[in-house]
This record gives C-alpha cells, structure tokens and sequence, in this order.
C-alpha cells in the first residue's frame, strides 16, 4: 500500500528507517501538540505545545490523531491534513481515507520503512512555512507571476510491503 503523506517539518523530522507498527489507537490524541482555544472555541494559538503559557479563560485542546498506528517513538502514522509539504512534528500525515484503509489492513508487529528526506532550508522550515510555489508553471502568456516556477515535494514516505 502507498499513499501521499505530509511528514515532519524542519526541526521535527521523522525518523528515517526501518520499524515495526508498536501501537494502533482509532482516536488518539497528541499528549504534547495542540492549539489554545478561549472560551468561545475560538483558537487563539494553533501550534501550541503542552508547555507554552494558556491565558486565562483559554484552555490547550490536544490535537486528534484518527487511526494512529505508532511505528517509532511518538512517530506514527495518522490520518490529517496534507498541505502538500512536510509539516508535522515527526508524525506521518495522510489522507482519511488511505489512513482508514492502513489502519484495517495492518496489524501491530507489521513492517514500516521511513526513507527520503526534507530539505533543510532555513527560510523555509524557520517558521514552519514553505516558500509560495505556483502549483503548475506559469509563464507570461497566462498573466502569472514572470517566473517559471514547479513545485517539488521532499518528503518521506512509508513503504509496505
């Protein structure tokens, strides 16, 4: 099975290798990330950790993780949101339905290989951001920016077998 992924950012790189799946949880919950919400629900911090600051009448809502199946440490894989660039803090990202359609298939104990890479730029990963990409190649014909440009997606990717 494959799927597309968005794996962890500059900083919070996934492990790259060769595991095993050690855990599967249908609704898990990160212990560690979040967002900061006030009390009407509205989020005032949406990358929050654990250990930043809650202002009063706020509260830290953990982040759901559906279908988790942990291969390495707090790594694992889960279904979330796919920005099209790596972007997590180390888990593997996919879409609800490949992540559903893993989470049946695979058993604990089941092989899992981490390979590939994401770019280290500063500028890019700094802030947890990419830099804007057009998302197919422009040219001044078409009235886009006076720049050729192609996105490129460096990421890791599970592999099973």
């Amino acid at each position: 099975m494959q799927s597309p992924i968005s794996s962890g950012r500059y900083g919070h790189l996934t492990g790259i290798g060769s595991f095993k799946v050690i855990e599967k949880e249908r609704n898990h919950y990160s212990s560690i990330y979040g967002k900061i919400v006030d009390h009407y629900g509205r989020t005032v911090v949406a990358d929050a950790d654990v250990d930043m600051r809650v202002p009063t009448g706020c509260k830290f809502v953990p982040a759901p993780m559906p279908y988790f199946m942990r291969f390495h440490g707090a790594d694992g894989m889960h279904a979330g949101y796919l920005p099209g660039y790596a972007a997590s803090h180390g888990c593997v990202r996919m879409p609800d339905e490949l992540a559903i359609a893993f989470y049946q298939a695979i058993d604990v104990g089941t092989p899992v290989t981490v390979f590939g890479r994401t770019p280290r730029s500063s500028q890019s990963y700094q802030y947890g951001r990419q830099p804007m990409r057009a998302p197919w190649p422009w040219s001044r014909r078409d009235g886009g920016p006076q720049y050729e440009a192609r996105p490129r997606i460096y990421e890791s990717r599970p592999v099973y077998p």
